[in-house]
């Protein structure tokens, strides 16, 4: 089967869990012997597993400026050319990677609706691309945020679409009200052009069943792992904490580092260790300084990697003993948590959002995501031995039958089939 998936570039400077998402996807597609083609929207996918063959489409730089300057116009030629050259890409990617849609709004509208002249030339030449150069049975897009590109090749052409859902709450629920409720809106308005959506748990499921109440056709599918890459028996010699996600607030990187400096101060739990591991952006700067500060007492137990790369996941795995990140906010599913599963290693995790469905019993869930109580649920994985354990081999276990690209692969196989 031929796929095409839709996917837009968010740089390369930390954690993209959406981005990370279909780089899994396509990996067990391919590997089930599917042709995938991978098409980058906004900025280039430079990871050489992504096997991008595609021009860029929707240049970032071009696109924004078309919004934002000439409201919505095509513009001269020339222009689109400069804004779209190698050298501002690369900047738009290393500024890229905010969660707040503030000063976005345009744009965002623009990819949901379909239907503005900026919008309209760069999607022709999209539509175009797939008519005359590779003509896929199935186009999977990444998100619900790019609907308008889905309206736009089923006006065209007569592809089955399945469309991707997860946490699109959290970048247009920071739009302004009024563009929040058009974004919603115009979402529901596009749902006709798509065949089946995929959400990443049953948590995520139910959100978008009450979000999008004309939404008939939703099928769960876990984020699969290749599991051989991850497993490992090379275990650390000092208890470690790991957090392996973009450094941020939201991500609760100040909530972990205050627990840690209480069970330090306790010395419940003896050589404790902080490994710290996901990136960040220039815009998680001041907010890295403060986190530091927080631990600056106990820095000699903590170690910080600053570089990124998709590169680091499995060897990550293989230093820590538990992995804790305790978002301030409901996420559809924590991959982090898939990855530190085959790698045999138990979360702590708040209770909220999808954790409870994802953890299950591979690790401990706590009440009240504050350092407390998160220091609390941490002493008593690592004081508590047959709990420990027991968390150890739920994980392994989980890996295998629910996390396992093996499982993802042929699960989004036969949702393909039934549209093929």
């Amino acid at each position: 089967m031929k796929i095409l998936f839709i996917i837009p570039g968010a740089g390369d400077s930390f954690y993209c869990g959406n981005c990370f998402r279909d780089n899994l996807h396509a990996s067990a597609l391919r590997k089930l012997g599917h042709e995938v083609i991978i098409m980058p929207i906004y900025l280039p996918l430079k990871h050489e597993s992504l096997q991008t063959l595609t021009p860029l489409f929707f240049p970032a730089t071009t696109f924004y400026t078309a919004q934002k300057f000439f409201k919505k116009r095509k513009m001269p030629k020339w222009l689109e050319k400069v804004t779209a050259s190698p050298r501002l890409l690369k900047f738009a990617a290393s500024m890229s990677g905010t969660t707040s849609a503030e000063g976005m709004e345009d744009m965002t509208l623009s990819m949901i609706i379909g239907e503005d002249p900026a919008f309209n030339n760069y999607v022709k030449q999209l539509t175009e691309w797939i008519k005359n150069n590779e003509k896929p049975d199935i186009i999977h897009i990444s998100s619900s945020l790019l609907i308008g590109i889905a309206k736009a090749i089923r006006k065209e052409m007569e592809i089955p679409i399945v469309c991707s859902l997860q946490d699109e709450e959290v970048w247009i629920d920071t739009l302004k009200s009024n563009y929040a409720k058009t974004a919603w809106q115009e979402i529901s308005n596009n749902i006709q052009y798509i065949d089946c959506f995929v959400a990443s748990s049953q948590f995520y499921k139910n959100v978008a069943l009450k979000k999008f109440t004309l939404i008939k056709n939703i099928e769960v599918v876990y984020p699969g792992i290749d599991i051989n890459k991850y497993i490992s028996n090379d275990y650390p010699s000092y208890p470690t904490i790991g957090f392996f996600y973009r450094m941020n607030r939201e991500n609760g990187l100040d909530i972990l580092a205050e627990a840690f400096v209480k069970l330090k101060k306790e010395e419940a739990i003896p050589n404790l260790k902080l490994k710290i591991g996901g990136g960040y952006s220039g815009k998680d700067k001041s907010f890295l300084r403060k986190v530091k500060k927080i631990l600056r007492p106990y820095l000699k137990d903590v170690e910080f990697l600053h570089h990124y790369s998709t590169d680091q996941h499995a060897h990550f795995y293989s230093t820590i003993s538990l992995i804790s990140v305790p978002l301030t906010f409901n996420e559809g599913v924590g991959l982090y948590l898939c990855e530190a599963f085959a790698a045999g290693c138990p979360a702590v995790e708040p209770a909220t959002g999808s954790f409870p469905e994802i953890v299950g019993e591979c690790g401990i869930l706590y009440e009240h995501n504050n350092a407390e109580a998160l220091s609390k649920a941490i002493k008593k994985l690592f004081t508590e031995k047959d709990c420990y354990q027991k968390a150890v081999n739920n994980a392994k276990e989980l890996s295998k039958t629910r996390y396992n690209e093996l499982v993802s692969g042929e699960k989004l196989t036969e949702i393909y089939q039934k549209f093929k």
